[in-house]
């Protein structure tokens, strides 16, 4: 089927999109791994050690800036992505992988939020977080379960900042910069495919062309 101008609108958007993406995850991981370098994940030490970060060492509100805002923008822009894939109407088998990476990335990025809600150790995060786990452990059968691996225990202390910086810091950031890579690739792949298709098409016309002329 003839790739109209649409489509390549559409998918030349994706691709810039999944490169913004790639570029804000980087930056985000980037900026946090920077961050780590003075951050306490304790109970008191975290909130004490932001302050640190933010006010004495040397440009250290600017990175944490920066990982604050791309770890917000990119879940944002992943959102359009998905968005544009559903207006292109990108629906072929083909799509697949950039759909699944696409969804769980989302997944990913909202993870990552949702851990660092009590990483500051602000009274803010303090209490929504107790909500969130009030929420998570009524999930029938494995609520009380989530619940002790997210806090370490019952009360929510160091421990459970300690077990929120790893999923955050490790697990989850590990998984999204890794389906960012992914998805990215996917993409490139199907741009790559439409060229080699427009290619196709252009000869197509030149050959038919030609023969007219000759006729």
């Amino acid at each position: 089927m003839p790739t109209s101008r649409f489509d390549f609108v559409m998918r030349r958007i994706a691709t810039i999109l999944s490169v913004t993406i790639l570029t804000l995850s980087l930056i985000a991981a980037g900026s946090g791994i920077l961050l780590s370098f003075y951050y306490q994940p304790t109970a008191g030490g975290a909130y004490r050690s932001l302050e640190i970060i933010n006010n004495e060492v040397q440009y250290g509100w600017l990175f944490r800036k920066a990982h604050n805002l791309a770890g917000n923008m990119v879940i944002g822009i992943a959102l359009i992505q998905m968005v544009v894939m559903f207006l292109g109407r990108q629906f072929n088998r083909s799509w697949l992988t950039a759909w699944i990476s696409g969804i769980f990335l989302i997944l990913s990025l909202i993870g990552l939020d949702w851990t660092a809600m009590i990483l500051d150790w602000t009274q803010e995060g303090y209490w929504r977080f107790n909500i969130e786990l009030g929420t998570i452990e009524a999930i029938p059968l494995i609520g009380s379960q989530l619940r002790y691996i997210l806090t370490g225990g019952g009360a929510v202390n160091t421990v459970t900042v300690a077990h929120l910086y790893t999923i955050h810091s490790y697990l989850i950031s590990g998984a999204a910069i890794f389906l960012a890579f992914v998805h990215l690739g996917s993409v490139l792949w199907q741009e790559k495919q439409m060229y080699q298709q427009l290619t196709t098409e252009s000869s197509q016309v030149t050959s038919d062309y030609q023969a007219v002329t000759e006729s």
